[in-house]
């Protein structure tokens, strides 16, 4: 790269004006400012605020006059991250939030790879069309609409699982206040709200797929399991691929909304996440400097799996984010 003339950039053999980039198309730099605008005043310009990660933070003296985290008089940036490293949540959150994320990725990312795969080898429309219907209309249920609905499906005896568990003979069982059951149903019922939506992308990269290609290997013989195997599957690797590195740059991000509200004192040692501690020390017990650390470590723990898994893709597959 050579700078020359001002503003005059030359980057892999193409000179770029950016003064007469912006006059020649101002319109469309004004019409992509909102956006830009969005970006920096509400998702980076906060990130200075994990500074009090570092901080003994204290709102009435702001972010800037906060002193540095110390230990009995000395300096201890790392204190707050020290502090969760040796708490007594540290094990069990940190075990929560990875069996629950491995469990979801296992079950929730390849249904919807499976469900487009499926609905793309309905020959009838019109079924189809309601197939889709059905499928995604889970996904706009809220979060706590879903909880409640679950609530009342699983309530002890009454619910509607227990009423169909006592017609065939079996005992009643208090699915919600046994932590046994918890991370199934927290991620079978995500997988039902969200696998139709996820389906989208999938069933948009196979509307581009050239037809005669299925043409050309009926006349060739091949059954239905074949085409789906050499044609359907490899167009959707890349895609998969894609959303699979995706996926693992939110590992350790489990939804708060969801686990607060299907949580109960006595499911706690199955459904202590990161998220719900930060809450409780965050909000509950106002210990900011903490919990901002707790989240700066679960982001730098997303962070990186994003980039290892981009390249291991990038060098196994040649397919990656950046």
């Amino acid at each position: 790269m050579s700078i020359s003339n001002g503003r005059a950039i030359k980057r892999y053999g193409f000179r770029y004006d950016l003064s007469r980039s912006l006059r020649r198309n101002w319109s469309l730099y004004l019409l992509v400012l909102p956006g830009i605008l969005y970006f920096l005043i509400f998702l980076y310009w906060p990130m200075y605020g994990v500074v009090i990660a570092f901080k003994d933070f204290s709102p009435s003296k702001g972010i800037l006059a906060s002193p540095w985290a110390s230990t009995r008089g000395t300096l201890d940036v790392f204190k707050h991250f020290n502090k969760f490293f040796t708490s007594i949540h540290f094990e069990r959150t940190i075990r929560n939030t990875v069996l629950i994320s491995l469990y979801n990725l296992a079950v929730g990312f390849p249904v919807p790879l499976f469900l487009a795969i499926l609905m793309n080898e309905l020959q009838q429309r019109r079924f189809k069309q309601v197939v889709q219907t059905v499928t995604y209309l889970p996904h706009f249920i809220s979060t706590i609409v879903l909880c409640g609905m679950l609530w009342i499906f699983m309530r002890h005896e009454t619910g509607l699982f227990n009423i169909l568990r006592a017609k065939v003979g079996l005992p009643s069982i208090n699915f919600l206040n046994e932590s046994k059951y918890f991370k199934t149903i927290y991620v079978l019922s995500g997988v039902w709200q969200n696998a139709g939506w996820g389906t989208i992308i999938y069933m948009a990269t196979l509307s581009s797929l050239d037809t005669q290609m299925y043409e050309a290997a009926m006349i060739d013989g091949a059954t239905r399991m074949q085409t789906v195997r050499f044609i359907t599957l490899p167009c959707l690797m890349p895609t998969a691929i894609m959303l699979l590195i995706l996926d693992f740059g939110s590992f350790m991000s489990i939804g708060f909304e969801k686990v607060f509200a299907l949580q109960t004192d006595l499911t706690l040692e199955a459904s202590d996440v990161i998220s719900t501690l930060v809450y409780r020390k965050g909000i509950l017990e106002t210990s900011y400097s903490f919990s901002s650390a707790v989240g700066l470590f679960n982001s730098l723990i997303n962070c990186t799996l994003l980039l290892t898994v981009n390249y291991i893709s990038r060098r196994t597959a040649n397919i990656s984010l950046f």
